[in-house]
């Protein structure tokens, strides 16, 4: 008998601009995002309301609910400002955290620093 090692994967995790993609934003500017994940263990035990996002340089001002697209695949739209930038950048992280290796997907946009008076 022998064994094979299982490879285990972390979630799929996709951050994408659905609305207002530009190049370089401003502060103030609104973008929609759209969040997808992708389950890929049959029985994951953290709940999709577990997942954490991270910002810097923006604000979620609404946000829809975790829609099932299949019976791995989920995402929610998230509109955002933007409200600042560090080094010209505004981020967003996106975290699934469980013993399953987890999840992680990233996106980041250029800033125009912000006038100042």
């Amino acid at each position: 008998m022998s064994l094979n090692p299982v490879e285990s994967k972390a979630c799929e995790i996709e951050v994408t601009i659905l609305k207002g993609e530009k190049e370089v934003y401003n502060v103030g500017d609104t973008i929609i995002v759209l969040v997808k994940v992708a389950l890929t263990h049959r029985s994951c035990p953290v709940a999709l309301k577990k997942t954490k996002f991270k910002l810097n340089g923006m604000k979620v001002i609404k946000a829809t609910g975790w829609k099932q697209l299949s019976s791995m695949d989920y995402e929610r739209k998230l509109k955002i400002v933007v409200i600042g930038e560090k080094g010209g950048k505004a981020t967003i992280n996106v975290v699934r955290e469980c013993e399953k290796d987890g999840g992680f997907g990233s996106m980041k946009i250029k800033v125009n620093p912000a006038k100042k008076d």
